[in-house]
């Protein structure tokens, strides 16, 4: 009975050591705690950097204002422009504004120092929030984002790109055949601009910019822009790359006229070009070339020559007239665009202010400068001349217009 007895306050004890401790601990618990607080910025900024997707951002911009698209710190650029807003919206850090690899940055295409673009796209990580309200809030005027889309997570928005659609738009009295007595005029004798301009300003015993392209003028003109289409060797279209330089091989699917347009009583033409890249200057190179030929200043039988190996200088058009006008996704489209959790990359359903953007931002601007500040035909004056025009002899003859 005793042994009963003991065993049982043995259990008892246990019980109440146990129960103790329990306390202690608890209370031990209850004072060592931290007390809750509310997650700072730069936490709430570290979980939202945790959860970025892959986005691609689509806009339009005017070119004449800034140094080209690419980042170049110190330089006012497009793509300067568009980082400091996504920063001040507060889409990304200071660190990533510094270092865009961070953030798998990437342009579709470049554009040259005062050229435009209508759809130019560039791909980043985003948080899920992002919007366009948000980013035009912080860009100039002459910026707009157009729209926001996620993309698969292996997007790159120059890598995917199939194709790239530029449009030149130029006054149609750079196009008109050249005065013969110019032509006989030797190629090592200086041209005096004073003189070359004022030459330049009638045509045919009018006012150059009454000057309007005649149906055939323009047939004749498509088929020189054809001379152009497939793939070449584009080498003397650009500049530091070798004739040898697999780069130099390009691939244009189209050049054409696509309209003329009569604006404060003069005539542009619009000329747009397809092709699945472009090096630097080649595009402004080859206005400069289909308009020496409109001129007479050299005939289509060079067409062979500038795309051998052999060196041949070509002037470079203005860049005014330039402008990206689409970037091409269509094999992205078919694969990824029907999926049912990702877009199309087609722009449709913002096209109304793409068009009203185009029309009141860009192609007005280069109808008012160039009849403003006669930027075509300064350029006439200054460079597009048989001595400039600097085609080695002698010249192969074939047969590409009939």
């Amino acid at each position: 009975m005793s042994v009963q007895v003991d065993s049982i306050k043995q259990d008892k004890n246990i019980v109440e050591r146990t129960n103790k401790r329990q306390m202690i601990d608890e209370s031990y618990e209850t004072i060592t705690k931290a007390p809750k607080v509310e997650p700072t910025d730069d936490v709430v900024q570290r979980k939202n950097n945790a959860k970025r997707k892959n986005f691609v951002i689509m806009l339009g911009y005017l070119g004449r204002n800034y140094s080209g698209m690419q980042i170049n710190r110190g330089t006012k650029t497009i793509e300067e422009s568009l980082l400091s807003a996504l920063l001040k919206a507060n889409f990304i850090t200071e660190e990533q504004f510094e270092d865009v690899r961070e953030i798998k940055f990437q342009r579709a295409a470049r554009t040259d120092k005062g050229v435009s673009a209508v759809r130019q796209v560039v791909s980043l990580q985003l948080p899920h929030h992002v919007n366009k309200e948000d980013i035009n809030e912080y860009l100039p005027k002459d910026i707009r984002v157009f729209d926001v889309k996620r993309v698969t997570k292996t997007f790159n928005s120059k890598n995917k790109c199939d194709a790239r659609t530029y449009r030149y738009v130029l006054p149609t009295f750079v196009l008109a055949p050249e005065d013969p007595n110019f032509l006989q005029v030797d190629k090592e004798e200086e041209v005096d601009e004073e003189q070359r301009f004022k030459q330049l300003s009638m045509i045919d015993g009018k006012p150059y910019h009454e000057f309007r392209l005649t149906p055939e003028m323009l047939d004749k003109l498509n088929e020189i822009l054809k001379l152009l289409e497939g793939t070449h060797n584009f080498h003397n279209f650009t500049s530091k790359i070798k004739p040898l330089d697999p780069r130099a091989k390009r691939y244009i699917i189209y050049f054409r006229c696509v309209e003329t347009f009569i604006a404060n009583n003069m005539e542009f033409a619009v000329l747009e070009i397809k092709g699945q890249s472009f090096m630097l200057h080649q595009i402004r190179k080859m206005v400069s070339f289909i308009i020496g030929i409109c001129r007479n200043i050299v005939t289509s039988d060079i067409v062979k020559d500038v795309f051998s190996l052999e060196k041949v200088d070509i002037p470079i058009a203005p860049g005014l007239g330039l402008s990206l006008h689409f970037v091409h996704y269509e094999y992205y489209n078919e694969r990824f665009g029907k999926d049912g959790f990702h877009k199309t990359l087609e722009w449709q359903e913002c096209k109304e202010d793409v068009d009203k953007f185009y029309k009141e931002c860009i192609l007005e601007d280069i109808i008012n400068k160039e009849i403003s500040e006669k930027v075509m035909m300064h350029w006439l004056a200054s460079f597009l001349t048989p001595k400039r025009f600097a085609f080695k002899e002698p010249v192969v003859q074939c047969e590409y217009l009939s």
